[in-house]
């Protein structure tokens, strides 16, 4: 076991958890990162390989996936993400927590291959304020609405799948809890043990 702790966070489009997610990382950018995923598309205007994604071509892509390289991956529309093993890995043994913004699907996924992960869902306080919000947006036509809701009716039924759930009425509140949630996985026994090993051996074993 790491110090450090895997979290998926999981939610419907709408709900905040990108927005969350990025509060986040800014108070606690000194324990906190994200797992940059792999990805077949095309790099855009002004973007860094590395950065948004690790860029590849589908061969390379394809080859990873049969040498068991990702922990998840996917296929969106014409091309396909992927979260490699590899670079979790690297992410916790630099001694962070590391967040794998995801769907359920690539949750579920990850939690067969590391059942150490931590999975948190993010929740809006309703339906209804989550239409609101993709309306607020004002970029879609009401048929893109539609669809987005029932992609998130989808996504919502399986909430109960994480460990965590997370209300996102308040920001500030939701915020608190998920910084909550990561904080107190790093104060478990076992991780503590490992933290604070000189301390631990040099208690005396039970004493009755």
């Amino acid at each position: 076991m790491s110090t450090a702790c895997l979290f998926t966070i999981s939610a419907p489009s709408g709900a905040g958890k990108t927005s969350l997610v990025k509060a986040l990382l800014e108070k606690r950018a000194e324990s906190v990162t994200v797992c940059v995923s792999h990805s077949t598309r095309a790099i855009r205007p002004g973007e860094i390989d590395g950065d948004a994604y690790h860029f590849v071509s589908l061969e390379r892509f394809n080859q990873m996936v049969g040498d068991d390289e990702f922990l998840e991956h996917a296929r969106v529309f014409d091309n396909f993400y992927g979260t490699a093993r590899s670079s979790v890995e690297h992410l916790l043994a630099s001694g962070k927590h590391v967040i794998l913004e995801i769907d359920w699907q690539g949750a579920r996924q990850v939690k067969a291959k590391m059942p150490e992960t931590v999975s948190i869902y993010i929740l809006p306080p309703s339906r209804a304020e989550l239409e609101q919000r993709l309306r607020a947006r004002g970029t879609d036509d009401e048929s893109i609405i539609e669809r987005r809701m029932r992609d998130a009716d989808r996504e919502m039924s399986h909430y109960h799948d994480a460990e965590y759930l997370v209300i996102n009425d308040s920001f500030e509140q939701a915020l608190f809890d998920l910084e909550a949630i990561i904080h107190t996985q790093g104060l478990t026994l076992a991780r503590q043990k490992l933290k604070n090993q000189a301390l631990v051996d040099s208690i005396p074993t039970e004493i009755e």
